[in-house]
């Protein structure tokens, strides 16, 4: 019985596996949307957009132009590959394993969005130091996602007082790199004491 089980949850790992390189694929596809690649790509999106379409439909997960409901999408599908090969691996699995699992794709989440939020930020006030030319496409890319994203934490920190451009910048990007760091630590402590506290 426990043989079959982990030929079951390592054939489940096998398969969520593949089906997260199907989406990745499939991502990085769609970053070249002129591209035609025929009967191929027709496939590949008639398998990973169902499971896509159902995380942009239920989650509101835009910064600016940017779509991040892919991110959440993969991490769900890490964290059922993860539980599927420990019990493969081990034939059994404790509560303290799972949301230890569970704690370390979320956060691995969580942390991947706060980074790419900072080098957008930095990208920014780079942009900003260097008056660079703010009209090109990169630029406007750029600063779609950075405008709410300051806009928010700002709010968040200052209320509704004002405060100005650079000022804002400088505390958002602080704000996300103690966000970062302080949430590492965190997550680091909370999986040790969940696998010390459920056997």
């Amino acid at each position: 019985m426990e043989g079959t089980m982990r030929l079951i949850m390592g054939l489940l790992a096998a398969l969520t596996g593949l089906f997260s390189l199907l989406i990745g694929i499939r991502i990085i596809l769609t970053w070249f949307s002129n591209t035609q690649y025929g009967k191929p790509a027709y496939i590949l999106a008639c398998i990973t957009d169902p499971y896509l379409n159902w995380w942009r439909q239920r989650f509101n997960l835009k910064a600016g132009i940017l779509d991040l409901s892919p991110i959440a999408a993969l991490a769900s599908l890490s964290i059922v590959q993860t539980i599927c090969s420990t019990i493969a691996a081990q034939g059994k699995i404790s509560l303290g394993i799972i949301l230890a699992v569970c704690l370390s794709a979320v956060w691995s989440a969580v942390s991947f969005i706060v980074g790419f939020c900072f080098v957008v930020l930095v990208l920014r006030f780079i942009g900003y130091i260097s008056n660079s030319n703010m009209y090109s496409a990169f630029w406007q890319i750029i600063e779609s996602i950075a405008r709410p994203l300051m806009y928010r934490i700002n709010r968040i920190i200052f209320g509704r007082r004002l405060v100005n451009f650079s000022t804002g910048i400088i505390v958002s990007i602080a704000a996300l790199a103690g966000i970062w760091i302080m949430g590492r630590v965190a997550v680091k402590f909370l999986i040790g004491l969940l696998l010390r506290s459920f056997v």
